[in-house]
């Protein structure tokens, strides 16, 4: 049974940047790979990035790409999700989550934290 829980979160003005970070125990973390989501009020669960079991591989959608970056220090248990040049749209809760493989369905992901809010204020 994997653990997570984020922070970060917080309130910020458009342009502006935060990081959040995801540290994970009760289990492996390099056996997974790991993913952040966003939900917006009233809007379904999004994929935002997702990395590999040794960061070999990342995944950005569209949207984010060029302004986040996902990074993983497997020493520390921690993902991480830098965020530069946020956007109001952009506000929404952010979910770390736990696959046994890279991919971009909530689905397919075992393990959730609880969410960190991100609000981005025009």
């Amino acid at each position: 049974q994997v653990q997570l829980v984020e922070s970060g979160g917080g309130l910020v003005q458009a342009g502006g940047s935060l990081r959040l970070s995801c540290a994970a125990s009760g289990g492996t973390f390099g056996d997974y790979a790991m993913g952040w989501f966003r939900q917006a009020s009233g809007k379904e669960r999004e994929f935002v990035s997702g990395i590999s079991w040794n960061g070999g591989r990342t995944y950005l959608t569209d949207s984010v790409k060029g302004r986040f970056t996902i990074s993983r220090d497997n020493a520390k248990n921690t993902v991480y999700l830098q965020m530069n040049s946020l956007k109001p749209e952009d506000t929404a809760v952010y979910y770390c989550a736990a696959s046994r493989g890279l991919q971009t369905r909530p689905t397919g992901y075992d393990y959730w934290g609880p969410g960190t809010q991100v609000t981005v204020s025009s």
